[in-house]
């Protein structure tokens, strides 16, 4: 397969041992370091075993974001979404006006509702008991993706209930599934200075863990591209595939990279202005080698990549293009400037443009639909 590439025999030898099992992280740490030939080695390596894991099809979904409100007690350094109660631009849903933007996702055809919002002081988990319930009785037949570990991790503490507690009353409200946000970079030191009022590495394990114990899918995520180095990102992708090894409930992986534009810790100085594309191409590549056969499904993020650049990942051991994401408002606070909906359309158009199969799915990859 690598024999037409003059490439550094370690390169070869790792990449070779990639198409059979996952590299280590030493393994990983050396390919994003990689260039040249051993580069685009890389790059048509996790190609070939994003094809050999899951097919041609490129997978995505019809879906809806509603972010019932930007009032947060957080202050990451790089979130432009979040505000104060007293803030002229902030807002905050009541639960009918939840409902009513539900039912108007499920007439647009949205299969999957994707439910967030700031750190509101005033609200609970009897406040999200309450959204679940209503979408569930009032919008027949969607799926409910919601509540970051965050938003469940605060609304424990609000209401004086322990993490599994918390999920046990969401899961018996209607929660389907969860999206695997907040993670940002797994690693205490780096937090501690992009979102030190966040949860920690290890609270935010134990709401994912808990969550797939209570046999609650997630996603996983991971925001890169700001003060973090390459280092970080292995640190992260291990502890992601550790976490699957033992419990099988992320669904799929979304690298996320860093929207610098509006974020506090690039205003002042702290934060690089994201990655590069070749960064962006590695990082694909070596999660889809890391990840292998433990975690099938790889996102692009359209809305931060653009429907250009999503094409190129697309060529590194991504499958998966994500939502057509109606009224997405958190990138697009951060500066992102690729739109906050598409149509079904314009996805399968850049898809078949790649040679690749679209497949519309749901949010489990449970019905994968090649179109």
């Amino acid at each position: 397969m690598l024999g037409k590439f003059n490439i550094e025999p370690l390169t070869e030898q790792i990449l070779e041992l990639a198409c059979k099992d996952p590299i280590s992280p030493e393994d990983a740490l050396y390919l994003l370091n990689v260039t040249g030939n051993d580069y685009h080695a890389l790059l048509m390596t996790a190609d070939f075993l994003r094809q050999e894991l899951v097919g041609n099809n490129v997978t995505f979904i019809k879906n809806w974001n509603i972010n019932f409100t930007n009032i947060c007690t957080g202050n990451c350094g790089f979130c432009a979404f979040r505000t104060d109660a007293n803030n002229s631009q902030a807002y905050f849903l009541k639960v009918p006006d939840i409902i009513q933007r539900a039912q108007k996702a499920a007439k647009s055809g949205a299969t999957e509702i994707c439910i967030q919002g700031g750190l509101h002081p005033d609200i609970d988990v009897y406040f999200y008991e309450s959204i679940l319930k209503e979408v569930k009785d009032k919008v027949e037949g969607v799926h409910i993706h919601a509540f970051s570990p965050m938003e469940i991790y605060h609304a424990s503490h609000k209401s004086y209930l322990s993490i599994e507690e918390t999920l046990k009353i969401l899961k018996e409200a209607g929660l389907d599934s969860m999206p695997g946000t907040a993670a940002e970079i797994l690693n205490d030191e780096v937090r501690n200075i992009i979102c030190p009022e966040k949860l920690n590495t290890q609270e935010w394990r134990e709401v994912i863990e808990t969550a797939h114990q209570l046999k609650i899918p997630t996603t996983a995520t991971m925001m890169y591209g700001h003060i973090e180095n390459k280092g970080h990102w292995i640190e992260h992708l291990e502890i992601l595939r550790s976490i699957q090894k033992r419990t099988g409930g992320f669904t799929e992986f979304v690298p996320l990279t860093f929207m610098h534009h509006k974020a506090p810790i690039y205003q002042q100085g702290m934060a690089l202005p994201g990655t590069t594309g070749t960064q962006d191409l590695k990082l694909y590549a070596v999660a889809r080698l890391m990840l292998h056969h433990y975690l099938k499904n790889i996102q692009v993020s359209w809305v931060k990549l653009g429907l250009k650049f999503s094409q190129a990942c697309l060529m590194t051991g991504a499958n998966d293009m994500g939502g057509t994401l109606g009224e997405e408002n958190i990138s697009k606070s951060a500066g992102a400037s690729y739109g906050e909906r598409i149509e079904a359309d314009e996805l399968i158009r850049i898809i078949r443009d790649l040679d690749r199969v679209p497949a519309e799915r749901d949010t489990l990859y449970r019905h994968v639909n090649p179109i």
